[in-house]
């Protein structure tokens, strides 16, 4: 599946129906009255998180969604029928934007979460709710409401509770491997990563979402390399993980790096609680990742993570410190949670 996160797409929401000018014409009745029914509604436009999805593909082959009008309204004082609403299922994390992407309109972060973003126009009245006792037989009608427009940017960002970063080469993609079923694309060469990938840790009985994203080079945030485009999928993300590349020419110089990227890409990302991981240990000796985990400390680092993506060494200890930044329950171990009480409430039967 091709990943696509940003799509700028035109809602037009449903004008209201006309009300209706009639008048009674009835064998055996004398007098004749207004009998104009009131216009039907016209569709709104509702946006709705959906859960399985995980990229905004979709909108690049649709980009005009149009409720439809509401019926005109009828004579024997029959109402229009209302239109139908049009729901646009969106991915969790997903964010509406302004056209000039300036103002944040709406912000997808449960499933299920449903918002009316353009509302249809109300129906017109008939002539019938023109009558009085000194206008008997009215004329006038009402046309349908009109219909909101608008231009809007979808932008998705990634609902995952970690985030992983870091050069690239930095082992990434065989980290994540190693810790979930991602199964992410290896390559002795930069850039493996060219979208981000997410993938579910189990450890200790307690299971997270963990979010990889393409690597960083200096002046990413000017555009050099795959930029910094991709950072926002990491900006609800509780704590990272950065990964540094112990067989790199200076991995002190290679965690500044990261962290001047995410000082430049602002959004808080560098206030973000982080976990430095010396990565690639299974190719040094003790005494030279003890030296690197000094270096590392020195430059700035609180806790200095020795692991190996390739062979599992040390992971243990670095999943057990994101635990702590962890809330007593995931988004996803909040699902499953309430999946099971529903099956408990109602036992199987065959009658």
């Amino acid at each position: 599946m091709h990943f696509l996160d940003q799509a700028k797409i035109y809602l037009l929401s449903g004008q209201g129906g006309p009300g209706a000018v009639s008048f009674r014409r009835e064998k055996y009745v004398e007098y004749g009255g207004p009998d104009g029914g009131n216009g039907g509604k016209g569709g709104d436009i509702v946006f709705e998180a959906e859960q399985g999805l995980n990229t905004l593909i979709d909108f690049r082959y649709a980009q005009h969604f149009k409720a439809k009008r509401g019926g005109h309204g009828m004579g024997r004082d029959r109402t229009g029928a209302g239109a139908n609403d049009l729901v646009i299922k969106v991915p969790v994390g997903t964010q509406v934007l302004s056209e000039d992407k300036e103002e944040i309109l709406a912000d997808f972060t449960e499933v299920g979460q449903r918002i009316v973003f353009l509302e249809g126009g109300q129906g017109g009245r008939g002539n019938a709710s023109y009558k009085s006792s000194t206008n008997r037989a009215p004329r006038q009608h009402q046309p349908g409401g009109p219909s909101e427009e608008l231009w809007v940017w979808l932008r998705l960002k990634l609902l995952a509770d970690v985030g992983l970063l870091g050069l690239p080469n930095a082992g990434k993609s065989t980290f994540i491997n190693q810790i979930t079923n991602a199964n992410a694309k290896v390559g002795a060469y930069a850039f493996t990563t060219l979208v981000p990938k997410l993938g579910v840790v189990h450890h200790k009985a307690r299971e997270f979402v963990i979010a990889d994203i393409p690597g960083l080079i200096e002046g990413a945030s000017e555009g050099a390399g795959i930029g910094d485009r991709f950072l926002g999928h990491i900006e609800r993300c509780r704590v990272l993980i950065h990964l540094v590349d112990i067989s790199g020419s200076d991995p002190a110089e290679a965690m500044k790096t990261v962290q001047d990227e995410l000082a430049a890409h602002g959004e808080g990302l560098v206030d973000k609680p982080q976990l430095i991981a010396l990565n690639k240990t299974d190719l040094a000796d003790g005494e030279l990742v003890a030296g690197f985990a000094e270096e590392l400390a020195e430059a700035g680092a609180e806790r200095v993570f020795a692991v190996s993506g390739a062979t599992g060494d040390g992971m243990d200890e670095l999943l057990n410190a994101v635990l702590s930044y962890l809330p007593d329950r995931t988004s996803t171990e909040t699902n499953a949670a309430e999946e099971e009480s529903v099956d408990e409430a109602k036992p199987w039967s065959p009658i």
